[in-house]
């Protein structure tokens, strides 16, 4: 029951965190104009990690 409740909380996480970066891309775009750079990937790659862990490493590259 804890495993199936913590991978459907990692799985969130992670689709949580895609939908942010989608929508941060125009904010993205700009910063990028101006010279800056968001941790957008970072914070989906370190999700992604989390969510594998929880779903026992399948689906993993």
């Amino acid at each position: 029951m804890m495993t199936d409740l913590h991978r459907g909380a990692a799985f969130l996480l992670y689709q949580a965190t895609l939908l942010v970066g989608i929508l941060a891309m125009p904010i993205a775009l700009l910063a990028r104009r101006l010279g800056l750079t968001l941790p957008v990937r970072p914070l989906i790659e370190s999700a992604e990690r989390t969510y594998e862990r929880a779903d026992g490493g399948e689906g993993s590259r």
